[in-house]
C-alpha cells in the first residue's frame, strides 16, 4: 500500500504512563506521568508509519487520576470534531490507565461516528526496561487502521488484545496484562494483523440516545463503596452534597446493609437517583436483591461495574428522570 493510500489516523495524547518517565530504567512505579509529548510517543514507534499516516495532537499532559468530568466532556467534543472531518479515518487516544475504562466508556456512548476510536496506554513508563507502551501504541494504530474496526464502537487495545469499552476494566495494579473483559477480548493484534472473533451487541456510538450537544455538564455523582464498617453517618455527607446520582457498590448481588437503606432512601426521596452495583468486579445485579423491599425499587446495573454505572447514570439523566426509563437504559446498554 502506498503512503498516500494509508488510512489517516490522528493521535490524541492526554499524558499518562505511556508518556511517563522515571530517573531509572528499573523504576516502574516512581515515575511522573505525561512528561513526553505526542511527537515523542509517535517517534518512539516508527513502524507505525507503515500502518497509517499519523498526525499528533496534545490534548492534555496529566495523570489520568486527575481526569474530571469537564476534561472528559472536552475530550469527547474534540474527538467528535476530528471524526467529522473527511480528512480523518480514525483516532488513537493515549491515556493513563487509572481511568482509561471510564473515559473509553463515555466516548463509546456519546460519539456519533462509526469511525474507529482506540484507547491505549501503558503499565510501565516509557523510560522503563521492557516498556509496554510502544507495542501497545503500534497495536492501537493497527486496530484504528483496520477496516474491520469500523462500527465496533470505542475500543481499548493493550497487551495485544482488543477490548470493547463496554466490557473492559483495569483488573490489577501493576502487571502489563492488567486490562481484562468479563466476556473476553473482541480480538487480538498479531504482528500488526487485526483479528476479530466476536462483536458487541449492546448499542453504542451512533445507535445511542446520548448526544454531546445536549450535555453542558455531567450531573454531580458519587460512588459509595460498601464495607463491613460503613455506618449510616455517611448519609449526612450524601445529604449535604446533594448528589444527582449515587451508585452504591454493594456486596454480592448488590446487597445493601440494613443500616444503609434509610440514608440512601432519604437521598432518593430528596431527588437523587440511587443505583445498585456490586463491588465484586463482575457479574449481574438483579432487580430483586438480598436486601429489604425498598432496595428493589432502585436502579440495578445489569452487569456494569460501579465506575461505568456512574457514567451511564449521568448520561441517562441528560435524557430522562423517569425511574422506569432509566432502568430500561441500564438494561439496554
Amino acid at each position: 500500500m502506498t503512503a498516500t493510500a494509508l488510512p489517516r489516523i490522528v493521535v490524541v495524547a492526554t499524558g499518562g504512563t505511556i508518556a511517563g518517565s522515571a530517573a531509572s530504567a528499573t523504576d516502574t512505579t516512581g515515575y511522573r506521568a505525561g512528561t513526553s509529548g505526542v511527537d515523542a510517543v509517535i517517534a518512539a514507534v516508527p513502524e507505525a508509519a507503515l500502518l497509517a499516516r499519523l498526525t499528533g495532537e496534545q490534548f492534555a499532559s496529566i495523570d489520568s487520576s486527575d481526569v474530571t468530568d469537564a476534561i472528559l466532556l472536552a475530550l469527547a467534543r474534540r474527538v467528535e470534531a476530528l471524526l467529522a472531518s473527511p480528512e480523518v479515518d480514525g483516532v488513537v487516544i493515549t491515556h493513563g490507565t487509572d481511568t482509561l475504562e471510564e473515559s473509553a466508556y463515555f466516548l463509546h456512548l456519546v460519539l456519533d461516528s462509526r469511525k474507529p476510536v482506540v484507547f491505549t496506554g501503558a503499565m510501565r513508563p516509557a523510560s522503563a526496561l521492557s516498556a509496554d507502551g510502544p507495542l501497545n501504541f503500534y497495536a492501537a494504530v493497527a486496530a484504528a487502521s483496520a477496516p474491520a474496526s469500523r462500527g465496533q464502537g470505542v475500543l481499548v487495545v493493550l497487551n495485544d488484545e482488543i477490548h470493547s469499552a463496554r466490557d473492559v476494566s483495569k483488573s490489577t495494579s501493576l502487571r502489563v496484562d492488567s486490562f481484562a473483559s468479563a466476556y473476553g477480548p473482541l480480538g487480538v493484534v498479531v504482528a500488526g494483523r487485526v483479528l476479530y472473533y466476536r462483536a458487541v451487541v449492546r448499542p453504542h456510538t451512533t445507535a445511542t440516545e446520548f448526544r454531546l450537544d445536549a450535555v453542558d455538564a455531567l450531573p454531580k455523582a458519587a460512588v459509595v463503596y460498601a464495607h463491613s464498617g460503613l455506618d449510616d453517618s455517611v448519609g449526612e455527607l450524601l445529604a449535604a452534597a446533594r448528589y444527582a446520582v449515587i451508585v452504591h457498590a454493594g456486596f454480592g448481588n448488590g446487597t445493601v446493609a440494613t443500616r444503609m437503606i434509610e440514608p440512601l432512601e432519604a437521598a432518593r426521596r430528596a431527588g437523587s437517583i440511587v443505583v445498585r452495583a456490586t463491588r465484586t468486579g463482575s457479574g449481574h445485579v438483579t432487580a430483586v436483591g438480598a436486601s429489604r423491599a425498598e432496595v428493589n425499587g432502585w436502579i440495578s446495573v445489569d452487569d456494569q461495574n460501579p465506575q461505568r454505572a456512574r457514567i451511564l447514570a449521568c448520561l441517562a439523566l441528560t435524557v430522562t428522570r423517569d425511574h422506569d426509563e432509566i432502568q430500561h437504559i441500564f438494561d439496554t446498554y
